[in-house]
């Protein structure tokens, strides 16, 4: 089987997911730290972001390199067929990659937030995201590095959408979060696609493994609340040696059930901003102004989130007919509906 090469940081959400989802799928892979020593010979990407993920070429042809964590997922479920993270049932799967988008998307927002906003938290990322490109860099190259990336990373809150006005909605939805998961994992169900992981259990994974493990802010929150999320977190890392060869997906029935309160948060917090910025974005407006869980939300447009939108009411529309009615019916009253129905 040909090695692949994971180029990312320990630092990014989406390289922790796509880590875990290539040790889950026991893909062969040697993983880079993007700006370490060993990061030499990578092919170009059209965008600086990570994590990019490396396919050898074949017959003499160049290596091909390609970023967006979704996308890469399923490029390589046409690659490799064994211990597949997307449900069979295209109904399931669509659920599944409903609630992958509200973790890459929405989580984020929470992740970047305690990340950039408090003391304890800066300090942290900015000196050891530096030194996670090299752990031995001198103290003065580590004080330019930190302050570097710092001052970088939080001029960026305002693309993600943290300010005073949207504090109290981001941090009132993570704890959200958290009690939602840990219901779930207390009532027996080890992951959100049940006996074994879909691509949205690696998608919160990603978000969590910074949340609840790294930045001192939200991780003492998890810890204090949602111990059994935190154990989660550590679980999903590596799930190199868990056997689904014969676990089957959810039912329809079950993932309903199931599932339901998570579609209510997505309904909650996710929709009414995935329309508000595409109403600002075709209107060609400078601000995004809604309101979000009964407060007010203001961040600047973000044109990939308008993608999202677009790519997954095109997902719902190439789904069956009968599949389309029973996803219309589990999304039903839950205001996730709306991410389908609301004019944009």
């Amino acid at each position: 089987m040909t090695t692949l090469k994971l180029v990312g940081g320990f630092g990014s959400p989406y390289s922790r997911k796509m880590r875990a989802v290539l040790r889950f799928r026991r893909i062969p892979f040697t993983w880079i730290g993007r700006g370490s020593p060993d990061d030499v010979g990578i092919p170009e990407v059209p965008v600086a972001l990570i994590p990019v993920l490396v396919f050898p070429g074949e017959g003499g042809r160049a290596d091909e390199a390609m970023i967006d964590s979704t996308f890469q997922i399923k490029r390589l479920e046409k690659m490799f067929a064994a211990r597949s993270i997307i449900p069979d049932d295209p109904a399931i799967a669509f659920l599944d990659a409903l609630l992958e988008d509200y973790a890459d998307e929405w989580l984020t927002k929470p992740m970047f937030h305690y990340r950039w906003k408090y003391a304890a938290d800066i300090h942290k990322a900015s000196h050891v995201l530096a030194l996670d490109r090299n752990p031995i860099m001198s103290r003065e190259i580590l004080a330019k590095m930190s302050s570097y990336i710092a001052e970088r990373q939080i001029e960026r809150l305002r693309v993600v959408g943290s300010n005073e006005v949207t504090t109290p909605v981001i941090e009132a939805s993570y704890r959200r979060l958290l009690g939602l998961l840990d219901s779930h994992l207390v009532s027996g169900h080890r992951f959100l696609m049940g006996a074994r992981p879909g691509a949205s259990d690696f998608a919160f994974f990603g978000q969590l493994s910074q949340l609840a493990h790294f930045d001192p802010t939200p991780a003492a929150i998890a810890a204090a609340e949602t111990p059994r999320v935190v154990s989660w977190v550590s679980h999903l890392d590596d799930l190199s040696s868990l056997d689904v060869d014969n676990v089957p997906w959810p039912s329809r029935e079950d993932a309903v059930e199931v599932l339901r309160p998570f579609f209510v948060e997505v309904g909650r917090v996710y929709a009414p901003f995935l329309i508000a910025n595409a109403r600002a974005l075709a209107n060609g407006a400078s601000e995004v102004r809604c309101e979000i869980d009964g407060l007010p939300w203001v961040q600047q447009p973000f044109p990939y989130q308008g993608k999202c939108l677009k790519w997954m009411r095109d997902s719902r529309a190439a789904l069956s007919p009968a599949d389309r009615a029973f996803v219309d019916s589990a999304l039903k009253a839950t205001g996730a509906d709306a991410i389908f129905s609301a004019p944009a």
